[in-house]
């Protein structure tokens, strides 16, 4: 029962089509009526014959001939729109499991791999709503398997008996089996979410892979997860096969017990021609179930380990949604406020501790301290990439935990010192955040970021493919590109989360023509490993330990911060 519970969500998402189905399933149910028949009157038609009835046999064989017809062109309609209404399931699942992971909490994405992920979005909603057919085939014939039972209890108990027999016997078969193979699954699905992570990797860091002369280390390590897997697969082939032949010896001793039980009632007259007949097809139906319970059987493994990885995302049994409130800020001004809060990251010690700091519009705020001492969890914490163990943060008076996801991810920007660009065109990258932007309005934004020039250079203009990752572009390229992203997004706050450390002299300087720009209607925070990007900064903060240890211009740090002195120092060097 407890298993069962775990269809819950599949269930829901079948309720949408609930007529459809049962349209579906009511075709498949009579075609099965209709095989039932099929010996009937296969039997019939032989006594006829027996009989010299030619008339009657000839009549028997062409009812037979209409409902084989029949019934066959209405099961293959029936699995036909049920093979339709699962693929929209499939899409259905797919995307629900996919809204879920993009609302994960950042460390799910630490604690787990992208293959993973990835296959639980694609090869396991797939799998799931894929295993409807057979199911709906296994409940029809069983249902038709009833009819025919009753039918045959009424002609000889005897069969009766032998077929229940036999089905207690396999119920004891499949109990047996059903565990090892589902720990099988679970195993090698595993294995091969490590194997989609390494090669999503591998595609995504081509360049980077080729260079450092690493291809053999992965070939390595991928040949390792091969080797598992074929084990896995190994083990579970041996399984199948124990499986197999133990049912298929239990459906022969069936065939010849009931065959050889019929042939004696009939030779002592007990039964009829008809129902001789009629068993030799029907006990057919049974093995039949048998090969569809026994197919299903391996397919349910597979189906309940896919299920339960998707309800891992769909109920949060793993990972809680980020909640969001529902609190709006209309002409944000920019003011962020961070009251005693204290922040770790999971399994370490905190990072920040009471920490308290207010930002200002209108200003360029630079913040800066060695690596590891909290000024990336900063701009973590204001965009709720996570969340604040203690205290409050607040723009404009309003606890960011009280402010909508569309409303906060609208007010704030972030340039990255590796900035997210898609695997489309350039026009494309600034459809994804308002897809009724013209070109007109793109080009004032790129001009403003001092990369319009540029892209109009390209044979493709705006229609050009960045590659995975922006690859066709430089560095500094790419942050112009994020910053007129930004841009466009009409943000009131800017990050800029160490966006120039990489960078030449050329597009440094570019950046900080636009971070000029910006100062004059944006609050503009700016986390700098290079303190020449920030050294002509309105107010710089030095942290350290998770601590703000000083605060000012460049030239009154460098008259009274120890701690800014010697990080300026280590630049000179």
């Amino acid at each position: 029962m407890k298993k069962l519970k775990e269809f819950k969500t599949i269930l829901n998402i079948a309720k949408k089509y609930k007529y459809k189905i049962l349209f579906c399933f009511l075709g498949i149910f009579i075609s099965s009526i209709s095989y039932a028949l099929v010996g009937y009157l296969n039997g019939r038609a032989l006594e006829e014959i027996t009989k010299l009835n030619l008339k009657n046999a000839i009549l028997f064989l062409v009812i037979y001939f209409f409902t084989d017809v029949i019934g066959s062109i209405l099961e293959r309609f029936s699995f036909s729109r049920l093979s339709k209404i699962e693929v929209k399931m499939a899409r259905v699942c797919s995307y629900l499991t996919y809204q879920k992971v993009l609302a994960l909490p950042a460390y799910a994405f630490e604690e787990k791999n992208s293959g993973e992920f990835i296959n639980r979005i694609t090869h396991d909603t797939e799998t799931i709503v894929n295993s409807f057919d057979q199911i709906f085939d296994i409940i029809s014939r069983l249902i038709t398997s009833f009819v025919i039972y009753i039918y045959i209890f009424l002609n000889s108990y005897l069969v009766a008996l032998e077929i229940i027999i036999f089905i207690i016997i396999f119920a004891f078969v499949v109990k047996y089996f059903h565990p090892k193979l589902e720990k099988v699954n679970k195993e090698r699905k595993k294995i091969n979410d490590y194997t989609v992570s390494q090669v999503t990797e591998s595609i995504r860091g081509i360049r980077e892979i080729k260079t450092l002369g690493i291809k053999n280390s992965l070939f390595s390590n991928l040949r390792t997860l091969i080797e598992k897997s074929f084990k896995a697969s190994s083990k579970e082939i041996n399984i199948n096969f124990n499986y197999d032949t133990i049912s298929l010896i239990l459906k022969s001793f069936l065939e010849v017990g009931s065959f050889i039980t019929c042939a004696i009632l009939l030779y002592y007259n007990k039964i009829t021609l008809t129902f001789f007949v009629a068993i030799t097809y029907y006990i057919y139906r049974y093995t039949w179930i048998i090969e569809n319970i026994t197919s299903f059987t391996k397919t349910y493994n597979d189906v309940l380990v896919s299920v339960s990885r998707i309800n891992e995302i769909l109920e949060n049994k793993l990972f809680p949604d980020v909640k969001f409130g529902t609190k709006e800020l209309t002409n944000c001004e920019g003011v962020i406020k961070f009251n005693n809060v204290t922040f770790s990251y999971p399994k370490e010690q905190a990072i920040l501790k009471n920490f308290n700091i207010t930002f200002y519009p209108h200003q360029k705020i630079g913040i800066v301290g060695k690596s590891g001492q909290g000024k990336t969890t900063i701009f973590n914490l204001l965009t709720r990439v996570f969340d604040t163990k203690k205290g409050t943060i607040t723009i404009d008076g309003v606890n960011i935990e009280d402010i909508s996801e569309e409303n906060l991810r609208q007010n704030i920007a972030i340039i990255r010192q590796e900035p997210f660009l898609f695997n489309k065109t350039i026009k494309e990258n600034f459809l994804f955040l308002n897809p009724n932007l013209q070109l007109k309005e793109i080009r004032k934004y790129c001009k403003m970021a001092y990369i319009d020039e540029y892209f109009m250079s390209l044979p493709k203009k705006y229609n050009t493919i960045l590659g995975e990752g922006g690859v066709n572009l430089s560095g500094g390229q790419k942050q112009r590109l994020a910053i007129a992203r930004a841009l466009a997004k009409k943000s009131k706050i800017i990050l800029f989360d160490e966006a120039t450390s990489a960078l030449d002299n050329e597009s440094q300087n570019y950046i900080k023509n636009v971070i000029d720009d910006l100062v004059l209607d944006h609050t503009v925070l700016i986390i700098a490993h290079r303190l020449s990007t920030i050294i002509d900064a309105d107010i710089i903060y030095v942290i350290d330990n998770g601590e703000v240890v000083a605060k000012g211009t460049h030239q009154e740090l460098i008259k009274k911060s120890k701690t800014y002195q010697q990080l300026y120092k280590s630049e000179l060097q």
